[in-house]
Formats: structure tokens, C-alpha cells, sequence
């Protein structure tokens, strides 16, 4: 019974988007416990350094750099898929008349480097964290290394999967059903601009309810800049959860991958209330009707803002890869956002290739919280004299400078693929022009 008091009373406060503080007061407890557990884990590896090398210097704490390897020269350009020109990043002078055998050494540096650690490949791998957050699906073992520690980690492992899984379980279960039952509801009006109202107030609240049952802080920085009608809205793009994080804040249609399963019976659930585009990856017909659909949505003014993550996959919170070229084709005003999710709490990032969306949803509702950073950047539109592929680019650069990304040329698609052969004859004509003896 008080359970369901609980859930109820919970749900009523997440409906009216208004916080009691006790997200803001739950996450800073976390972070004094994060703080503790890491003086006590430095503490306990200098020791065991000490006891094994006395006379030797310190080595490195849980806070050091996580990358293997530390890159001094790019040799090889980023690629420009579209036949722009790369940018030559090389010491080597592209003047040199003479090749000599040492030339070859910071090429052979370079793709060793690339073969212990890739820059594309580790953006599909869980974000390291420089300290340890009390998860052992993160750095492992560090829940032994002192009595205090085993007793937070003990207590923490109660607390998640024994009150708060349970409670988010419900509350996740409560929040489809209500938005199953609310979207068939709107379904049964037709189009007018009550429908639209509805829509647009029943969609944030579902979208409440779908928030507080991971438990989300979310910032919004600038909501001056949100989308309106018309528009279309672009973000990064690290984990399904995007969509529940901006639609908490503003209603969108959306368009994305069909998929089966848990996500397929929400999908389907959306697209009888307004208009949401679905397409399958890589049929050509497809992407031909969405370009269409894309165009007469922007042109109506009625409609909702469209919500893309032009990247096509998930990324890893730790930088953004290429947006794909076709929502930059469209026209309109673009409505730029960043997203940045703090790993302390949790990772959000879903590998799909290694996950299911069932799993994935399991580990996030078994994690602390979700906290994150949201920008609304000021819209953006085309130049006259720009490509779709170098305002897509503009777009992609402002978004990765606001969120603190890396902003990378490859596309992320490579997880699933592998590297085009234009790609390839590419940095075999730069290597060529490298070394050739003239």
C-alpha cells in the first residue's frame, strides 16, 4: 500500500513537471559518497605501491588519463566523404625531393597506434571514468579494497536493485500503459487544433512520467531557443533515452529506425496520435519517401517540430561523428542541441550491436540517476552558398563545442560496416603524394 502511495504521489509531481529538490539532494549525497570511495581507493594504491616498490616513483591513480596511447602526429586526414579536400595534418613536407627510409617510421607509429586504439572504435565502447562511481559494471574489484568501501557498496547495491528497480519498474510500466492508452485516445480525434493541444500536453506529460522512472536531473540551458512548428530540431545522439530527455521539455515528431520489440509497441503507439516518420535502415525507397515526408512536414506550419539525430547510431557521450546530409537537405530553419550526460551517475550510452534495448533499459533503471546537460543552441540556416554536407558540418562543430565533444568526420556507421573503398583509395593517394620522390 504505501508503495503504490508512493508511485501515485510520484507521478502526480513528475505530471506537473515540479521537483520537491530531492533528485538535486539524492545526487550530491552521490557524489560526497563518489569523493569518500575514491580517497579511500588512492589511499589503499599507494599504499600497495609503497609495499611493492619503496624506492620506485608513484604510479599512476584511478584519475589518470584513460586513453592507451597519446597521438603527437596525424598523419592521416580526416576523411571528407562528399570529395572535399582533407586537411594535411602531416610534419612530413610535401616539398621533399629525396625519400629516405626513415620517412616511413611516423606511418608505421601512426598505424600501429590505429590498430591498439582507433579513434572511431573507442567511441562504441562504454565511457572510462577517472573515478570509481560505486558500479561494478565500470572499474571491478574496487569494492574490496577496504572495509568502508565493501559497506558503501553493499548498502548502494541494496538500495538500487531492492527499492529503487522495483519502483522504477512500475513507474516505467504505469508510464506506457498511460501513453498506449492516451495516444489511442488522441487517435480518435481528427485533425484540428485541439488535437494538435492535446497532443502536445499529453506527450510532455508521458514523457515526465518516462524521466522520473530513470530518475533523470536534467539542466535546459537556453529553452528560448527550443524548437517551434516547423522547424526541425538535431542533437547528438547517444542513447534512445534522447528522445525522453527533450520531449520532457518540449513535443516533438519524431523520426528514427522501425524497430520490433518494447520500442516497436511504442512507436506504434506515437504514430497513431501525429505524425512520426519510421523508415528502415539502408532501403533506398525509404529514404527517398522520408526526404518527401520530411519536405511536407517542414512546409506546414501546423505540425510539430521533427526531432532527427543525424548521426544514425548511438555514440558514446564522448564526442559526435558525422551527420548524415539528408535533414540538412530539406530546408527550414534547423534548431541546433547538445546533450551531455554525466558518466559519474551512470552510462548512457546503449551499444546496440552488443545490447538489447530489454538489457539496455535494465541497466539504466539499475544505475543511480540520469544526469545531464541539455543546450538549445540559436537556430541555423543554410547559406546560399554552402552544401548540405558543409552546413551540416557547421551544425555538427557548434554542437560538439557547446556539449564539450570531440567533433570527428567518420561516420558512425562504421560500427556495423566497414570502411568505404573510396575512403581507403583516398589515404592511399595521400600517402602516394607523401612520398613521392619527384
Amino acid at each position: 500500500m504505501i508503495m503504490v502511495l508512493v508511485i501515485i504521489f510520484v507521478l502526480f509531481i513528475a505530471s506537473l513537471g515540479r521537483s520537491l529538490g530531492l533528485h538535486d539532494s539524492y545526487a550530491k549525497l552521490l557524489l560526497k559518497l563518489f569523493e569518500f570511495c575514491q580517497r579511500k581507493i588512492e589511499k589503499a594504491e599507494r599504499r600497495d605501491e609503497e609495499d611493492d616498490d619503496p624506492d620506485g616513483e608513484p604510479g599512476e591513480t584511478a584519475n589518470s588519463c584513460n586513453s592507451v596511447i597519446s597521438r603527437e602526429v596525424k598523419l592521416v586526414p580526416d576523411p571528407c566523404p562528399e570529395g572535399g579536400e582533407p586537411q594535411q595534418n602531416s610534419v612530413l613536407s610535401r616539398d621533399q625531393k629525396e625519400f629516405r627510409l626513415e620517412d616511413i617510421f611516423d606511418f608505421v607509429k601512426t598505424g600501429v597506434e590505429a590498430v591498439i586504439e582507433d579513434e572511431v572504435t573507442m567511441r562504441f565502447a562504454a565511457e572510462e571514468l577517472p573515478a570509481w562511481n560505486l558500479l561494478t559494471r565500470t572499474n571491478k574489484n574496487y569494492q574490496y579494497i577496504s572495509f568502508r568501501v565493501t559497506c558503501i557498496w553493499g548498502i548502494g547495491f541494496f538500495l538500487r536493485y531492492v527499492i529503487l528497480f522495483p519502483l522504477r519498474v512500475c513507474i516505467t510500466f504505469l508510464g506506457v500503459c498511460w501513453l498506449l492508452l492516451f495516444t489511442f485516445i488522441v487517435g480518435c480525434f481528427p485533425d484540428s487544433r485541439f488535437k494538435r493541444w492535446l497532443y502536445w500536453h499529453g506527450s510532455i506529460l508521458c514523457f515526465r512520467v518516462f524521466a522520473c522512472a530513470c530518475s533523470a536531473v536534467v539542466t535546459y540551458h537556453n529553452r528560448e531557443n527550443r524548437a517551434v512548428n516547423g522547424g526541425i530540431c538535431v542533437a547528438n545522439h547517444t542513447s534512445p533515452i534522447d528522445v525522453v530527455i527533450l520531449a520532457n521539455d518540449n513535443s516533438y515528431a519524431l523520426v528514427g529506425q522501425s524497430h520490433g520489440g518494447f520500442l516497436g509497441v511504442l512507436q506504434s503507439g506515437l504514430g497513431r496520435a501525429t505524425s512520426h516518420i519510421w523508415f528502415e535502415r539502408g532501403e533506398v525507397r525509404d529514404r527517398e519517401l522520408v526526404q518527401k515526408r520530411l519536405k511536407g512536414h517542414v512546409q506546414d506550419e501546423n505540425k510539430l517540430p521533427i526531432l532527427i539525430f543525424p548521426e544514425g547510431t548511438c555514440i558514446n557521450n564522448t564526442s559526435v561523428m558525422m551527420f548524415k546530409k539528408g535533414s540538412f537537405e530539406v530546408g527550414g530553419t534547423i534548431y541546433p542541441v547538445a546533450i551531455k550526460y554525466d558518466p559519474r551517475f551512470g552510462d548512457a550510452f546503449w551499444d546496440s550491436s552488443k545490447q538489447s534495448y530489454m538489457q539496455y533499459l535494465v541497466m539504466m533503471l539499475t544505475s543511480w540517476a540520469l544526469v545531464c546537460d541539455v543546450w538549445y543552441l540559436p537556430p541555423m540556416t543554410r547559406k546560399s552558398s554552402e552544401s548540405a554536407v558543409e552546413f551540416a558540418n557547421r551544425v555538427k562543430a557548434e554542437i560538439a563545442k557547446k556539449g564539450g565533444l570531440v567533433d570527428l568526420m567518420w561516420d558512425g556507421q562504421l560500427k556495423r560496416i566497414k570502411v568505404k573503398q573510396e575512403w581507403i583509395a583516398k589515404q592511399q593517394k595521400e600517402y602516394s603524394k607523401r612520398l613521392k620522390v619527384e
